[in-house]
């Protein structure tokens, strides 16, 4: 029996420049799976991938409330997470879902943010390659697999991994 996300509503944070199918494949599965998915972002109304797909925000992340939200995604693309990681109410969004135990799915490069969230002391991970260092040295384990789940942390290295991503984010989203 495949899990449920009724009831959930799911915050994509994310910023120009993001890895198109980082954020398309996994808002899919989420609604798929009954979820309601909320695009946040730091500004504008709308947000654009690096790839050309444009996406309508729901809410700025200042003005979002992280407790209205049962988990979080961190799609990836450089420029997206090296944005996001500048900006201190994104780091403070994130920061919330560390410090409370909420799932997050993060991918690629957008693990960059739970850098500066200072959320990874102890927990094993993967992501694109050369985050490894700053991952570890923000107290991570990293590995180099395809999809990692450590508790209610989901993470993948590229967008070649999205099956497995998808699959383990809607397993561990309507478990928390």
């Amino acid at each position: 029996m495949t899990p449920r996300l009724n009831g959930k509503t799911i915050a994509f944070l994310l910023t120009d420049g993001f890895e198109d199918s980082e954020l398309t494949s996994p808002w899919e599965t989420v609604v798929e799976a009954g979820g309601t998915a909320h695009l946040i972002a730091p500004s504008g109304d709308s947000v654009e991938g690096k790839k050309g797909h444009t996406q309508d925000v729901d809410r700025a992340v200042a003005e979002a409330d992280p407790t209205s939200y049962d988990a979080l995604v961190l799609p990836g693309g450089t420029g997206n997470a090296d944005k996001l990681r500048m900006d201190e109410d994104a780091v403070a969004f994130t920061r919330h879902f560390g410090a409370e135990g909420k799932p997050i799915a993060v991918i690629c490069h957008g693990a960059w943010i739970m850098t500066e969230a200072d959320i990874l002391q102890g927990r094993t991970m993967t992501s694109y390659p050369s985050l490894k260092t700053d991952l570890r040295n923000a107290g991570a384990t990293w590995v180099d697999e395809e999809v990692v789940v450590d508790d209610t942390l989901v993470s993948s290295r590229t967008p070649d991994d999205l099956p497995a991503f998808n699959r383990e984010l809607v397993n561990v989203f309507a478990q928390g």
